[in-house]
């Protein structure tokens, strides 16, 4: 029998080091959830969480293109661009910042305005 679970969309990053991208994301209150390898010198395929928001980070090369782009939708943008010395720019529709991980994947941070 099949049991009931959210639905959500859980964007895949590529990154070359699990452990270096896993870091930088604890900088923006993500703890990881799990990793997984097939085996010890493969590539790792890691978890990360943030409340609700998840995303999941892959060193597999053909999961994802490099520099991707992610928005998230978080309940205070200032703090976090606080923590990396930034201002939101205003939006009509939210407050954003942009960061870019170790790997160059971007990350527009935003909270809704009104």
């Amino acid at each position: 029998m099949l049991t009931r679970v959210d639905e959500e969309v859980i964007p895949i990053l590529r990154v070359e080091d699990a452990d270096v991208a896993v870091r930088w994301y604890e900088l923006l209150g993500f703890t990881a959830q799990w990793k997984h390898r097939f085996e010890a010198r493969l590539p790792a395929f890691v978890e990360v969480a943030r409340g609700r928001i998840r995303v999941f980070l892959s060193e597999h090369e053909d999961d994802a293109f490099p520099a991707a782009l992610v928005y998230l939708r978080v309940h205070d943008v200032d703090a976090i661009a606080a923590e990396f010395g930034m201002c939101p720019e205003e939006a009509p529709w939210a407050r954003e910042i942009e960061l870019r991980d170790p790997d160059g994947n971007r990350l527009r941070i935003g909270t809704p305005v009104g």
